[in-house]
């Protein structure tokens, strides 16, 4: 990922391979718990109940300490900056969010598996030629399944600062439902550059480091009020006010 260097991973100590081995083995339990009890409920009722929890449970497994001030609204479109693929946990947690990620995750099935299970809608940023289509999507997958979250910034930062917002997919929400409430979100990490994935960091090498972390992860969640009438003249004007925002918060 990209939008900062990180700082540089300890080593990791045979108790950190430990606490990753138990963390692991955990999280295979939850897995195995949480997605037959989804596809049963599911297919009855409908819902996001499992998947929620399961994010919720893969949070407190990879040492996620949460805190929320403020709420979510409800039906929102959620704004927020993106520090670590723990930011999906704790929103998940903390408001029952579905997302918006980008198509490269696609690519791998079992990822792909796990976000279509939450309802993930995904996009590809880099082709212009699809942002008038995936606007469509997201429009309506906002009429049919709120709240969603979108990570405007669209890569992640190293958690002290933020990328600036951009404002391209928000043409979905242009001119903005009646009933649409916009909502910034600052995601406040209490030791943000050795959480952060960023710079030419694998995927699978931070994911792995973070599991082996000593100490818990300390994040606060603030749900800051919804953007005014003002700030939703456009989609131009809604990144702008959404990344004021944030960045006070932060």
């Amino acid at each position: 990922m990209a939008g900062a260097q990180a700082v540089p991973a300890p080593r990791i100590r045979p108790l950190g391979w430990a606490l990753l081995a138990i963390r692991l083995a955990a999280m295979a339990v939850l897995l195995a718990v949480c997605v037959p009890l989804h596809l049963v409920t599911h297919a009855m009722i409908g819902g996001r109940f499992w998947p929620r929890l399961f994010l919720a449970g893969i949070g407190a497994v990879a040492g996620l300490n949460l805190r929320v001030e403020g709420r979510p609204e409800r039906g929102a479109l959620l704004l927020a900056n993106h520090v670590s693929w723990l930011d999906i946990l704790a929103l998940a947690n903390a408001s029952g969010t579905a997302f918006v990620a980008h198509d490269g995750l696609a690519a791998f099935p079992f990822l792909k598996w796990l976000c279509d299970m939450n309802e993930t809608l995904f996009i590809a940023r880099d082709r212009r030629e699809t942002v008038a289509d995936q606007a469509n999507d997201l429009r309506d997958a906002l009429a049919q399944r709120p709240p969603f979250t979108l990570f405007p910034e669209g890569t992640t930062c190293d958690g002290t600062r933020i990328l600036p917002f951009k404002s391209s997919l928000l043409a979905a929400i242009e001119p903005v439902p009646a009933d649409l409430a916009v909502q910034p979100v600052a995601l406040v990490y209490a030791d943000a550059p050795r959480v952060s994935w960023v710079g030419d960091e694998p995927g699978l090498d931070n994911f792995r480091r973070i599991l082996a972390r000593l100490r818990p992860v300390h994040l606060t969640i603030r749900f800051l009020p919804p953007l005014s009438a003002s700030d939703l003249a456009n989609r131009k004007t809604i990144a702008a006010a959404a990344e004021r925002a944030v960045a006070d918060a932060l």
